[in-house]
C-alpha cells in the first residue's frame, strides 16, 4: 500500500500568496495535487499545513525545516499505520505523468530534477530522523535521497514548476493555446 503526501508547507514567498490557493483551470493547485495523487495512492495527506482538501500532518520534528519535514511526517504516518511507501509531490508541480508511480517503483526513488516528487520506504524512517535531527547537516531531498541510495529517474518532458505568478500565468495560457 502506498500512502500519498502532498509537500505543501513551504512560505510561497516567491509567489507572493499562498500558491497552495492559487487557481489553474478552476481548481486550487492543493486540490488538483490532491486529486493527483488520489488516483494512484490508497490514501492521501497533505504535510506543512493546518487545512487541506485531505487529512494533514503537521511537519516533524517542527516546521520551517523545508519538505524533507513534510516527507518524515508522512513517512512517520505510513509507518504507523501499514503502508509500505509513500509517494511524494510537491503542491506546485504540473504535468506529471500518468505512470509515474511506474516509474518511480521500486523504491527509493525521486525525479532527479525535483527530488521532492519521490516513492520513499517506510524503512527510511531513521534515516530521515538522523538527518532531519542532525543540524550539522544540510536538510534537502536531495541529500536524504543519496543517503538512502535513491534512483534518480530522469524523465523525457520536463515537470512544471509553479513559483511565481507568471509561472501559473505560463502554464495556463499554454492550457488555453492546446485546449
Amino acid at each position: 500500500m502506498i500512502l500519498g503526501v502532498i509537500l505543501a508547507g513551504g512560505g510561497s514567498t516567491r509567489f507572493g500568496s499562498d500558491k497552495a490557493l492559487a487557481v489553474l483551470d478552476g481548481h486550487t493547485l492543493i486540490v488538483r495535487a490532491v486529486d493527483r495523487l488520489a488516483g494512484w495512492c490508497e490514501h492521501v495527506v497533505v504535510a506543512g499545513r493546518e487545512t487541506a482538501p485531505a487529512p494533514t500532518l503537521p511537519d516533524w520534528p517542527r516546521p520551517a525545516m523545508g519538505p524533507l519535514a513534510g516527507l518524515a511526517a508522512a513517512l512517520h504516518h505510513a509507518r504507523d499505520e501499514g503502508y509500505e511507501a509513500v509517494l511524494s509531490c510537491s503542491v506546485d508541480a504540473e504535468g506529471l505523468p500518468e505512470n509515474l508511480p511506474d516509474l518511480l517503483a521500486p523504491a527509493p526513488a525521486c525525479l532527479a530534477v525535483q527530488p521532492v516528487i519521490g516513492l520513499w520506504p517506510v524503512s527510511s524512517v531513521a534515516a530521515i530522523e538522523a538527518l532531519l535531527l542532525d543540524e550539522t547537516e544540510r536538510h534537502s531531498m536531495r541529500r536524504f535521497a543519496d543517503r538512502i541510495g535513491a534512483r534518480l529517474v530522469e524523465l523525457p518532458a520536463a515537470i512544471a514548476n509553479i513559483n511565481t505568478p507568471a509561472d501559473l500565468a505560463a502554464l495556463a495560457g499554454k492550457a488555453e493555446r492546446s485546449g
